[in-house]
């Protein structure tokens, strides 16, 4: 892992504010979720500070085996080394499960944030999305999070654009057919030479 320098001005005030957003709560609730899905991973939701939870994940295979509990095979070979790029390369085969579960790139992490310990913030936000969508995927399956929207498309047909076109919204409001000419209020305004 490289080493950082701490930084000063803008770069440490990014870094404070993206550390500001991690919240204990919701990664003990990450960490709870992936224990029920996978019982043998080695987290323990009762520690769910940002430097336990990156120790807990840094390496990727307990993100693998989340990965196969959510669809079984997706993950064919966990790297059990302890080179980085093995390590990198397991956080990705994760992440491409994000990706064929059609989460948003907003709910999404990088490598680096994960194994970097970047942005812890992040992967969290990222474990309770995946979360929502094993709700509506997996129905049985063990959840975290509030429910997904589903998507409500409607079809207008061109006769009721229309009809829509002459009505006033009421946020619009309407002035029943008063004019502002002749109005004056206050003292007028002469501009003299």
């Amino acid at each position: 892992m490289a080493t950082r320098p701490k930084g000063y001005g803008l770069t440490s005030e990014t870094k404070n504010k993206i550390d500001s957003k991690y919240d204990d709560k919701l990664a003990g609730e990450a960490l709870d979720w992936i224990k029920k899905l996978v019982p043998d991973a080695a987290v323990n939701p009762q520690q769910s500070s940002a430097s336990e939870v990156h120790a807990a994940l840094k390496d990727g295979r307990v993100l693998c085996k989340l990965a196969n509990a959510v669809r079984p095979g997706h993950v064919r070979r966990i790297n059990e080394g302890q080179m980085a790029f093995k390590q990198m390369e397991n956080i990705n085969n994760f992440l491409q499960l994000c990706e064929a579960e059609k989460l948003t790139p907003v709910d999404m992490f990088q490598t680096v944030d994960l194994f970097e310990n970047q942005n812890m913030a992040q992967v969290v936000t990222c474990l309770h999305a995946l979360g929502r969508k094993v709700q509506k995927i997996h129905p049985g399956m063990a959840s975290i999070g509030a429910k997904e929207a589903s998507e409500n498309k409607r079809e207008f047909t061109a006769e009721q654009l229309r009809s829509g076109e002459a009505v006033i919204g009421l946020q619009a409001g309407s002035n029943k057919g008063a004019s502002q000419a002749g109005q004056n209020f206050g003292k007028t305004r002469s501009i003299m030479d």
